[in-house]
């Protein structure tokens, strides 16, 4: 059973480690890497999961982006990704013991009267359709970077908000 801690508890060297390992080397020339560009993952909502032995087996980080819409207004929401587990781990339930984190960790606010900002991702529609992940509501949107339309996928109690069009890209205030 995988134990749960807060990702700033973790050397960045480590993480980077298992980033390598999980997505490979050339991981930051990757789409995901473009929309989040410049800002700080969300240490509040970032995760790792440690093994027995107490030794990085997995992690998740989520970050603020936008997607800008046509006028270029800003619509804030909280991308998640990557969700990295070692590959020596994978299928062991690491992967969704860090989603149920981040995710828990975010409709915690719901309760306490604030709603949560949507959720994107880029990732297996059918993997995440468990966490209501849908491409349902992003046909129109598009990424700085090649993607698959079907793996953008996003996560709201009220999809009437999103936006129809837009481009995603890093959150500034």
């Amino acid at each position: 059973m995988p134990t749960i801690v807060p990702l700033s508890a973790i050397e960045p060297r480590q993480i980077d480690q298992l980033l390598d390992a999980s997505f490979g080397i050339a991981r930051r020339a990757r789409t995901a890497y473009r929309i989040r560009q410049g800002v700080d993952a969300l240490d509040a909502l970032s995760f790792a999961a440690l093994d027995d032995d107490d030794y990085l087996a997995g992690s998740i980080q989520l970050w603020p982006v936008a997607l800008r819409d046509p006028q270029k207004r800003p619509h804030p929401m909280i991308m998640v990704g990557p969700v990295a587990v070692a590959p020596g781990y994978q299928g062991e339930g690491y992967g969704k013991a860090l989603m149920a984190a981040s995710l828990g960790a975010l409709d915690a606010g719901f309760e306490s009267g604030a709603p949560p900002l949507p959720q994107v991702m880029i990732g297996d529609p059918d993997y995440y359709a468990r966490w209501d992940f849908t491409a349902q509501h992003t046909a129109g949107w598009t990424c700085p970077g090649p993607f698959e339309p079907e793996r953008l996928l996003v996560r709201t109690g009220n999809p009437a908000i999103l936006p129809a069009e837009g481009i995603l890209g890093p959150w500034r205030v």
